[in-house]
């Protein structure tokens, strides 16, 4: 092969390794674009919760106690907000801003309300609340920031697993997109998921013979990123009521 020959071999092999390395690094940049914008396009889930008082952060505080007694850890003991969730469910990424101005137009028109804890609850799959009185005015404030809400939510939502064991929510959550909604509402404070300590029994046996009571009242209504569990990862929004 001559010189010449051998030039132009070296350059076409040149210029096909550097066309292979171009093609491969806008494969690359292509595949990361789709990554992003799958992620970007995932979406947030999304609670509206009251923010209680004072009294009623208290009985938290005291219940956690006895807990952590008996070795078990709450979530407010492991800093998650006290909160009553009103309508908890999943948006569209960008929602957040249209909830917001949403839930901050209806808090302006809103005044107090009184909250108050009436007992303990332990759920089949070992979950635990202190649970609160159904008042209609609770009721009320409830239904009003479902309606406000629920035509920003994600209409894809899947149903939770733990709803397996509540058929009767189904239907509330097909249509609002959360179970605990309008006549599910079910007003409660988390104290525990899924606890496995066997203390649990103790705690209960304890709340069944003097129940956590509490009298406090609704504050404000806020907005808060979640985690699995519904518990308040950061706070978008808190509105305080006028009066």
């Amino acid at each position: 092969m001559s010189r010449n020959a051998t030039t132009r071999a070296a350059e076409r092999g040149a210029l096909h390794h550097g066309f292979a390395r171009l093609l491969a690094a806008m494969l690359g940049l292509v595949g990361m674009t789709l990554a992003l914008g799958a992620h970007a396009q995932e979406p947030v889930r999304l609670n509206v919760y009251a923010i209680p008082s004072a009294a009623i952060e208290e009985a938290v505080t005291k219940a956690s106690a006895d807990l952590a007694a008996r070795g078990m850890t709450s979530f407010q003991a492991r800093g998650h907000a006290v909160h009553a969730t009103l309508y908890l469910t999943q948006y569209p990424q960008g929602s957040e801003e249209r909830l917001i101005a949403a839930i901050g137009a209806l808090a302006r028109e809103q005044a107090r309300i009184p909250l108050v804890i009436t007992g303990a609850e332990r759920t089949p799959s070992d979950w635990l609340f202190l649970t609160l009185e159904r008042s209609a005015a609770l009721q009320r404030l409830a239904d009003l920031v479902t309606r406000a809400a629920e035509p920003l939510r994600d209409h894809a939502v899947e149903p939770p697993e733990w709803m397996e064991a509540y058929p009767d929510k189904l239907p509330v959550f097909e249509r609002y997109g959360s179970p605990n909604v309008f006549a599910q509402f079910d007003p409660h404070l988390t104290l525990l998921a899924r606890e496995t300590s066997p203390e649990l029994d103790a705690f209960m046996a304890q709340a069944k013979a003097d129940p956590p009571h509490a009298e406090g009242m609704v504050e404000g209504i806020g907005i808060g990123r979640v985690d699995a569990d519904g518990q308040i990862v950061e706070t978008l929004a808190e509105f305080r009521f006028p009066r």
